[in-house]
This record gives structure tokens, sequence and C-alpha cells, in this order.
């Protein structure tokens, strides 16, 4: 069975596995307070272009804590957190955000992006109307990068972003549980140092990246969150063995590692898209990343469903439904044949 249902399915890259099996003997201190901590915070820091006296690394566990953690730690209780209705922390992690005390405040999808405009003008309204001090405040607006949708913020979407927040107060969040296939898309424009520019605190993800697991915020104002260990580990998202986040990123960020296993999920990810599109599919949403979204009339469904698992992107249809096929950093060019294969076998 071939398996294109995400890309937190394997374990982690080879490289990470060797390196953490060389120092699976050696005691280390705690919580992150490691040396290879401080090199991974170090190399991520340097990548981003930001000083370490004045930025920080934490490192979390997975991405739903973190998102959790960093809403419920860099806003208030009595404001919540705009994002669009197709945001992960509205859809597919079970309420998290509101269980912290933070109300979910959503604006329209554009593609699975949020508008610098309805931003704007949500928070023009709100603070219009006189009954605003019994309202829930936009205190942070949350993105992702690539979206839930395998689409990309361009420079100037993420400036214009950046630049409301700004100058109505608010935090701009990106999520990057998948940051490193977005970073190697070829439909990209922008760099980390450009993301670490115009965000105030967002995250590269691990799980689906290439470590076992993990995820590394990176605080381009350290002063924002200065508990931060407290607050990490009040949400149950701090690892003692800390060490294990920080020689997994360490690994990912020497020698542009993990820029160069994200960029195979995007080739094999274009290579399936071509492959469907040459066979007459049609696609649901046009994403340049590595997750692919097509109509598959459901004769075609079921036929495939025999030879690989990937997920219904809605409720099964009538007679077409729509769906994703994800690649990730060891997608193989034999899997993509294999599937290839059992697609152009259903025409012949």
């Amino acid at each position: 069975m071939l398996h294109f249902d995400s890309d937190y399915m394997r374990g982690a890259h080879p490289e990470v596995m060797r390196r953490i099996m060389e120092c699976n003997l050696e005691q280390t201190p705690g919580y992150g307070s490691d040396e290879y901590t401080a090199r991974a915070s170090a190399l991520i820091l340097e990548a981003c272009g930001l000083e370490e006296k004045e930025s920080k690394v934490v490192f979390l566990v997975g991405g739903t804590q973190t998102n959790a953690t960093i809403i419920d730690s860099f806003i208030p209780r009595r404001m919540g957190v705009l994002c669009t209705t197709t945001a992960h922390i509205n859809v597919h992690e079970a309420g998290a955000v509101e269980y912290t005390g933070h109300k979910v405040l959503t604006l329209p999808s554009h593609e699975g992006k949020l508008s610098a405009d309805d931003v704007r003008r949500y928070v023009s309204e709100f603070y219009a109307d006189d009954s605003c001090k019994h309202m829930v405040a936009p205190g942070m607006a949350y993105i992702s990068y690539p979206t839930e949708l395998g689409t990309l913020y361009s420079r100037s979407e993420l400036e214009d972003l950046s630049l409301v927040c700004h100058e109505n107060g608010m935090i701009l969040y990106l999520d990057g549980a998948r940051l490193g296939y977005g970073l190697a898309s070829d439909a990209c424009d922008l760099t980390m140092k450009d993301i670490a520019s115009l965000c105030d605190v967002f995250y590269f993800g691990g799980t689906k990246c290439g470590t076992l697991f993990g995820e590394a915020v990176v605080v381009k104002e350290a002063s924002r969150w200065k508990n931060s260990i407290t607050e990490v580990k009040q949400h149950g998202a701090l690892l003692a063995k800390g060490r294990l986040l920080g020689l997994q990123f360490a690994t990912l960020f020497t020698d542009g590692l993990y820029l160069k296993i994200s960029r195979n999920a995007v080739e094999k990810a274009m290579k399936l898209r071509e492959g469907f599109l040459a066979a007459g599919i049609k696609l649901y949403m046009d994403s340049p990343t590595n997750q692919q979204f097509f109509i598959l009339p459901n004769e075609l469904l079921d036929v495939l469903m025999q030879k690989a698992s990937f997920e219904l992107w809605g409720p099964r249809a009538e007679t077409q439904t729509p769906v994703r096929f994800v690649t990730d950093w060891a997608t193989s060019d034999e899997e993509i044949n294999n599937l290839l294969s059992a697609l152009y076998g259903f025409f012949r």
C-alpha cells in the first residue's frame, strides 16, 4: 500500500537518526539547557538573520501544543486570534485554542489565505462599535505557510499583513508546520529572513519535515516571551530530554539539510501533479507545494483507494469527490511511479 495521507507518517531523516544514536548514551542537562539545543538555536537564528541577544528560539514537542501555547502566552485571555475559516486552529485542533480561554475569530478564506484588507476592516469595525468593551478583542493574526490548502503568501501579501497587524498593536504569528515545503517551492518569493523580519513569532516544523517530533519557535523580540520555559511547561509541551529536540534541529540546519529534504517533497508533488493532469484529472486547488488537491470521479477514487491511502477533502460526493495527496521529505520516484501506474491503469 502506498501512503499519501500526510507528511508525518515516516520516522526521521537518516542523518537525524544517526546523530541521535551517536549521542544516545550521553548525559546532558534537561529541558533544553544543553549544548545541542544551544547549537540549534544559534544555527536557526543565523539562518533567520536574527541576533541571539535580541531574539530567541524555543523548542516544543508538537504543532497543536505550539499553537495553543503561543496564542495563550502572547495575548491576554480577554483577546482572541484572527484566522481564516480553513485555518488549522479553527478546524483540526479540537478546540485547543478555545480550551486555553481564547476565542478563534474567523474571517473569509481566500484560497486558504488571510487578507490584510479583511483584517483591517474587522479591527476598524470592532473598535467603532460602542459595545466593543463587551466583546472579544482581536489581539493576534494567525496564518500558516503553506496554508491548509497548500497555497503560499507572496512577499507583498505578508508585508501587508505585517503592516496592518503592527498598525493596530496586534501580533502576527505564522504556523510553520510545513514551512520547509513552502520555502522550497518554485512559487515562493520569501526567504527565512523575510519571514523573520515580518512576523513577530513563527516556527519551523520538524514533525512534518524530517524530525521524529518537535517544532522550533522563533521569537523576534525575546523580551516578549520572558517566561517561555514556564509557560511551555504549563501547556505540557516541554520535553525533559530537551537535547533530543535541539540535536534534531541542529542536524536539519547544518549544511542546508532542512531545505534540501523539503525540496524533495515539492519535486515529487510536482511529478504527481503533472501525471494526474496528463490523465485529464482536474485540480480542486492549485497548490505549488507538497499538498496536491484533485477532483476524482468516484469510480477512480475507489480504484486508487485499493492501491494507496490519501484523504478525502470533505464528505464523499455523489459522483466526484475532492481529495488530497501529500508527499514528504522521503517520497521516492518509485512511489510516485506506482501511484501513476495505478491511475493510468484505470483508463486503459
